[in-house]
């Protein structure tokens, strides 16, 4: 096959296997970020960064796995570089413009949007680890994308727990 071919089967490929884990990729960008136009910039820099190292993956981990590890490190990259400018920029008020959402947190369920709220206030780790934990992704799996040992994950876990059931005593 040529190398033209190649590239388009490798293509194809990664398409698809976006396509069948693309929850991870949105469930990673809402934790990051909540303005519509910084979520839809985050998809954007996870697809390239996809596409960049999807020749370098060398199927030894799970895809998903991979695919949490890029989607993470690119968030916490993006949630950095936003933090930095926004030290610089002005924002203009809420109620200059109003868009509807899908997902608009007003018809979410109140225990959804509390744990939302929490988990977006949690530190950047820490945030990582409950998006995978809660996705239902094993201790092993937390920690091989995380580079933390499995032992670690569940003392965060544990830890965040008791801090979220703390947090609904108070309200």
């Amino acid at each position: 096959m040529t190398g033209r071919g190649r590239d388009k089967n490798r293509v194809d490929d990664l398409i698809q296997i976006i396509e069948e884990n693309k929850g991870i990729i949105y469930k990673v960008v809402n934790s990051y970020c909540n303005d519509p136009n910084d979520q839809e910039d985050l998809v954007q820099e996870i697809m390239y960064h996809f596409l960049e190292g999807y020749e370098r993956f060398d199927h030894q981990s799970k895809v998903t796995t991979w695919m949490y590890r890029v989607a993470l490190n690119v968030s916490i990259s993006f949630y950095r570089k936003s933090k930095t400018r926004k030290k610089y920029i002005s924002p203009m008020p809420e109620n200059i413009i109003q868009i509807k959402t899908e997902e608009n947190e007003e018809t979410m369920d109140r225990e959804v949007a509390q744990l939302r709220h929490f988990i977006q206030n949690l530190d950047e780790l820490n945030r990582a680890v409950m998006i995978m934990y809660l996705d239902g992704n094993s201790h092993e799996d937390i920690a091989e994308v995380l580079d933390l040992s499995e032992s670690n994950v569940g003392t965060k876990i544990y830890r965040i727990k008791n801090k979220l059931k703390e947090h609904f005593k108070t309200e």
